[in-house]
């Protein structure tokens, strides 16, 4: 960690405080965020999630060094809802067959959907189905230690041999009577007990075990896949808000009770809830939109969306706030992050600093602040249109530290940049040559692509510049 770095504060829902934030091992700062369930593509609300981590996962790797942040988000491929997707789009293959064919196909979808988000790959992207046997470690612990109980054909957790069950929630156990929202089985000790182990039937997938052919839980796969990739202690546990109660709480119970330990993480984050157009998204209203939908067809807002204002929309409203995900809040991310680029993409190329802005850095790191160190960025943005040669560069760097390019985005058409770029350079060169004919030539040609030239004069050379972007 450089000495003139910022320094971290992150709101903790365990603590439900900022606190400053201490790694356990500067050398290996370590964070798991609960990643996808791949039964289906991928929704707008998993995109929150995917970005707003990725943008703490950046900033770690800022001021700890990219070599000393370890960033794990699992894939869940064990889940009822793949089975019946399976069953219903590979009726002719065996089960486990067809579930393969389900995740293989959604999970790679994820990862482009991601990636067109400008998130970075994860240092590791464990599946549940390739750590079955470090659930059965976990499960064989919890019996051992008296926490868990096999009953009905199921280990279940028992939630009573826990004192400070509830912390995070901050649910006592009471709380969790029978009821609408618990599920109640006569072979729960205690309605608010969960399950580890699961029977499998013939028709289900499973795998062999001390308590017979089953399944894992949902819970202690994370449990597992976090203690395999990141130890029995970590430094984040992040998530969307609707996590808490019961995943992550019941993860802390699993992991807490077979280590012996105080904490299962110690800071944990939560990103607020997403809205559509100020309605709860679902299949019934007819907003429920996936990310795949917004990047490739016109289902919202009539026309495709770039991946680079989706992720600036998501980032306008601080993490912890509910969202309103509208077209109109998509037009104003698109007018925004235009503008940047616009100015960004003027930097000369092969110009970089050595760091982003240390004042955007700055805001980032008081609980990821993007819309003060957007008011930062849009600073440099009045010196850099000004012409100043250092702030543009500062723009184009900060940019791409935040996971956006330098370069005018496009408006959902399918450009070329670099087939672009060689163009106006050819029209540069023949101005210079003052070979007119030729450089309208090639101005009428972008044209109708829909490329729209903009000349200038560098202001400290005097030199003849050109920008482009998409004409709107």
């Amino acid at each position: 960690m450089a000495n003139d770095a910022p320094h971290l504060r992150l709101y903790n829902t365990l603590t439900r405080s900022k606190d400053a934030f201490v790694p356990i091992d500067p050398a290996n700062v370590r964070m798991y965020v609960c990643g996808p369930t791949v039964y289906d593509f991928a929704h707008i609300g998993n995109a929150r999630p995917a970005i707003v981590f990725d943008v703490l996962f950046r900033l770690l790797r800022h001021v700890y060094g990219a070599e000393h942040v370890t960033y794990v988000r699992n894939i869940t491929d064990v889940d009822d809802k793949i089975n019946a997707r399976a069953a219903r789009d590979f009726p002719g293959l065996p089960l486990n067959e067809a579930i393969r064919q389900v995740t293989e196909k959604t999970a790679a979808q994820f990862q482009a959907d991601v990636a067109a988000l400008g998130c970075l790959e994860p240092t590791v992207q464990p599946r549940a189905t390739e750590n079955i046997d470090g659930m059965q470690t976990l499960i064989a612990t919890l019996l051992q230690n008296h926490h868990a109980y096999e009953a009905g054909g199921e280990v279940l957790f028992d939630t009573a041999s826990m004192a400070d069950y509830g912390q995070l929630s901050k649910r006592p156990l009471e709380e969790n009577q029978a009821g609408a929202r618990v599920a109640v089985d006569a072979h729960k000790k205690n309605p608010a007990d969960f399950v580890l182990w699961k029977q499998s039937s013939a028709e289900e997938p499973g795998w062999e075990s001390p308590w017979g052919r089953g399944r894992p839980g949902w819970h202690i796969e994370c449990s597992a896949m976090s203690e395999r990739y990141l130890g029995q202690v970590f430094d984040i546990h992040g998530g969307g808000l609707d996590l808490i109660f019961p995943h992550h709480e019941n993860e802390i119970a699993q992991s807490r009770c077979a280590h012996g330990t105080h904490a299962m993480a110690n800071v944990w984050m939560h990103n607020g809830f997403l809205q559509v157009e100020g309605q709860k998204m679902s299949k019934s209203l007819g907003n429920f939109v996936t990310i795949n939908e917004l990047l490739a067809t016109e289902k919202f807002g009539g026309r495709r969306w770039p991946g680079e204002v989706l992720r600036l929309a998501m980032l306008m409203t601080h993490y912890r706030e509910p969202i309103d995900f509208s077209v109109a809040r998509l037009e104003e991310a698109e007018e925004k992050l235009r503008g940047w680029q616009r100015l960004a993409s003027a930097a000369q190329r092969g110009e970089s600093l050595q760091a982003p802005d240390a004042t955007v850095v700055a805001e980032l790191a008081d609980d990821l602040n993007f819309h003060r160190a957007s008011v930062a960025l849009d600073a440099i943005a009045r010196n850099a249109a000004r012409g100043e040669e250092e702030a543009l560069v500062s723009l184009a760097t900060t940019l791409e530290f935040l996971g956006f390019s330098r370069d005018l985005l496009l408006q959902g058409a399918d450009h070329d940049t670099a087939a672009i770029e060689a163009e106006v350079t050819k029209r540069l060169e023949a101005l210079n040559t003052r070979d007119f004919a030729r450089a309208d030539t090639i101005r009428a040609q972008l044209l109708e692509q829909g490329i729209q030239l903009m000349d200038y004069k560098d202001p400290a050379t005097g030199e003849r510049r050109t920008k482009w972007e998409v004409k709107r």
